[in-house]
């Protein structure tokens, strides 16, 4: 595992939940999102996967702005990355 890589998408996730700028269920995501990677009891790439898929759902909401969905790409991205490795 990855720590430096883990530790940055812990920092982006919370990023993401702090920022005004973004609908709140959005923030709502990215903190439950941090609680299901933290979350030891289940294999890394399940929980890199669970992670994926509920930030690949808000991609989708049409009430997304576009700097916060860009940010989600990224995230998503660094996500796959950490699964790999």
């Amino acid at each position: 595992m990855d720590t430096k890589l883990y530790d940055e998408i812990v920092y982006l996730l919370d990023e993401l939940a702090q920022d005004n700028t973004i609908p709140k269920n959005v923030r709502k995501h990215a903190t439950d999102a941090k609680a299901r990677l933290s979350n030891k009891n289940e294999s890394l790439d399940l929980r890199c996967a669970k992670v994926m898929s509920s930030l690949d759902d808000l991609t989708n909401d049409p009430n997304v702005p576009a700097h916060a969905r860009t940010f989600l790409y990224t995230l998503m991205s660094k996500l796959e990355a950490f699964a790999k490795s």
